[in-house]
């Protein structure tokens, strides 16, 4: 099961790069120079008024809940809502592709309060926008590692870099279980609707807290399950398709804050942001049960000076 899954996660946020690339590539194909050039995100990005029900911004599927965009739901194209989750002028300096590729639902990189000189880690980076605009924060004394298992999505992240031509920036491939960095290098961690994904979330946050120097902290953006989960179908919580969509691999809120409790981080805070599923969105089975539903918390959290 485990191994199955993760090479599902692995195809899907592939095929989201690359449809990505795809769609940068036919919208500067398609617009004028000059509209290109002076048109504001929003309308570059031809962002629908629709968006997903589930926890990231990859589309939900059938089998863990409704998607009200279909054209996304069938191609796993990247949805542009996700692009709206951040501040109007903060991506004008972003390639296309990295802004299409954003499939999270927070803005991390709001939450972090980033100073220059730096060191930033951003779990499970996809196509570089939060390392991007991170890197801008930090300043040239600053650095950002991008770390991410797909080689597509890596791909397009290290386009993505030189296209925006920023060079304190170094994105690394390895999972979030097994970080390549040494102990103690790190002052801040994020990571968009991510950890969710992870099989072995108490190994991602002991590695969270190995990497942070004493007194880093994480500013995380994530899907939780809030209310009775004790109802949650088991048949959801091994469903391929619901881990995909960010909704089967959730941990629910209280759960989230003892297992970094257990890894030794302090000052935790969840803050929910939104509901992105709940029993009246989700269609087929296996649904949620009433009263059970699933948010984008904003995830604080410091690892002690001492």
């Amino acid at each position: 099961m485990a191994e199955e899954l993760k090479e599902q996660i692995k195809k899907r946020y592939g095929a989201a790069a690359e449809a990505a690339r795809a769609r940068s590539g036919a919208a500067s194909a398609a617009a004028p120079a000059s509209a290109r050039a002076t048109a504001p995100p929003s309308a570059r990005a031809a962002a629908p008024a629709a968006q997903s029900v589930c926890g990231c911004g990859a589309p939900s599927v059938a089998s863990a809940c409704c998607s009200v965009d279909a054209e996304a739901h069938s191609a796993f194209a990247p949805l542009d809502w996700a692009v709206r989750l951040y501040e109007v002028g903060q991506l004008d300096e972003l390639p296309e592709a990295a802004k299409l590729a954003s499939l999270g639902c927070g803005n991390p990189t709001a939450l972090a309060e980033l100073h220059p000189g730096e060191v930033v880690l951003d779990l499970g980076s996809g196509g570089g926008i939060d390392v991007l605009l991170s890197a801008r924060r930090v300043g040239p004394t600053g650095k950002v590692y991008g770390l991410d298992m797909t080689d597509e999505m890596l791909a397009l992240a290290r386009e993505n870099q030189r296209r925006a031509a920023v060079t304190n920036v170094e994105f690394l491939k390895g999972e979030m279980e097994h970080v390549p960095l040494r102990d103690a290098s790190v002052d801040v961690i994020i990571s968009n609707c991510v950890i969710n994904l992870s099989l072995d979330k108490d190994k991602v946050f002991a590695e969270a807290f190995r990497v942070l120097k004493p007194g880093g902290r994480c500013a995380v953006s994530d899907v939780v399950f809030h209310g009775d989960v004790a109802g949650v179908p088991e048949a959801l919580r091994r469903d391929v398709e619901a881990w995909v969509g960010c909704v089967a691999g959730a941990l629910d809120d209280r759960d989230y804050v003892a297992r970094l409790e257990r890894a030794g981080f302090v000052g935790i805070e969840i803050e929910a942001a939104r509901e992105v599923a709940s029993a009246t969105d989700c269609c087929g089975a296996p649904t949620l049960p009433e009263g059970v539903s699933v948010v984008s918390g904003f995830v604080r959290a410091t690892k002690p000076r001492a």
